[in-house]
């Protein structure tokens, strides 16, 4: 069993906009209050510090011999039997992969390098390989990328 967490993929952005905000409020304060850059500053450092504060980054996707979970702090969202996948589409070259359970809430996207999501998972490594080994090899498509294979596909 292994457990990988959903963790931010723009950290960096967000403590840049607590950083700018922060300077901001300074030189807000220096100037005598003013109201923009006060507003402003205090916008940036809000923004920055609900996105680093998120729920999203207490999920965490479960794997075991049966098959993978993705929980929350409520509890589990939903548990995919390796069985019950109907395909996964994975890059080896990326390592990203898009398991496919059937319905949007019950898929799941291991993005890898350069993939679309706001979010990394911890260990992605080890969940993109724990799928490709534990999914029958006739339900995996391997592609070059994501989204190479997405724009190939018929409308």
């Amino acid at each position: 069993m292994s457990t990988h967490r959903f963790r931010p993929r723009y950290r960096g952005m967000a403590l840049g906009s607590i950083g700018l905000g922060g300077a901001l409020g300074a030189a807000s304060i220096a100037m005598g209050i003013a109201a923009l850059p006060l507003a402003t500053g205090a916008l940036g450092i809000a923004l920055g510090a609900a996105y680093l504060a998120s729920p999203a980054w207490r999920i965490t996707v479960v794997t075991d011999d049966e098959g993978l979970e993705v929980r929350d702090r409520k509890g589990t969202r939903f548990r995919l039997l390796w069985t019950e996948v109907r395909r996964v589409v994975a890059s080896p070259s990326t390592r990203t992969c898009f398991v496919d359970g059937g319905a949007p809430e019950r898929s799941l996207l291991v993005p890898g390098v350069g993939a679309p999501a706001p979010y990394a998972i911890a260990d992605r490594e080890l969940l993109f390989d724990t799928i490709l080994v534990h999914v029958a090899a006739d339900r995996v498509e391997t592609v070059e990328t994501l989204e190479q294979a997405a724009a190939a596909k018929p409308a």
